[in-house]
């Protein structure tokens, strides 16, 4: 024999089970980062926060900024060119902004073919970001370190000293004025991207029936 299980008790199983589907828009996408953009951008408009500073850490930690190279040469590796296409797609999101390309080497050899190296190779990552559709009017390759910044202090061939680092260097056209607005559409786009998400599906909840002894 099978009983049903009482009303009551069939309705507080289906109203559980809806739980997740009735959450607040959003609320399964929040860890701890919440208002965040809000944040930034009241901080950025009060000139409390630097945009280029602040877009430059956000850049770092969202794509590999640095590339490195063989020893003296500015030809761009298989991994070197993996890491510009991450650099590329980033850039295609935020036409906005302007960035800076600066070339590096070791401390083999002299303080001027250095450079001239440490530019070519900047100017390399420029060509590659540019043949991905980057504008070449947001790309700068006009300094090169050479070899004034090592990572590594070593006068042995160091493949960490060879490199290029990508920053951002502020926003496109030449402004530098964040109230212009085009840091707000910069976190509105954002803010709209992330925001829209797929309804979860509607949840059938069956009858409950336990069986008989």
């Amino acid at each position: 024999m099978r009983r049903t299980l009482p009303l009551f008790l069939v309705t507080a199983l289906a109203l559980s089970a809806c739980t997740d589907a009735n959450r607040e828009l959003g609320a399964g996408m929040d860890h701890g980062t919440f208002g965040n953009a809000t944040m930034n951008n009241t901080l950025v408009q009060s000139g409390q926060m630097d945009v280029r500073e602040a877009l430059g850490r956000r850049f770092a930690a969202d794509v590999p900024s640095t590339i490195t190279f063989p020893f003296n040469s500015a030809q761009l590796t298989t991994e070197a060119r993996r890491a510009l296409d991450h650099q590329a797609n980033w850039m295609r999101q935020f036409p906005e902004l302007r960035f800076s390309v600066y070339g590096h080497t070791d401390l083999v050899g002299s303080d001027a073919y250095n450079r001239a190296l440490g530019k070519r190779r900047a100017q390399a990552v420029v060509g590659y970001l540019a043949s991905r559709g980057v504008s070449t009017t947001r790309l700068e390759a006009l300094v090169s370190y050479g070899e004034t910044r090592p990572v590594i202090v070593t006068l042995a061939p160091e493949q960490r000293n060879r490199r290029t680092v990508t920053e951002v260097s502020g926003f496109a056209q030449g402004s530098q004025a964040p109230l212009n607005g085009k840091y707000a559409a910069v976190i509105w786009r954002e803010y709209i991207t992330l925001a829209e998400r797929r309804h979860p599906a509607n949840k059938v909840v069956e009858q409950v029936l336990i069986p008989g002894e």
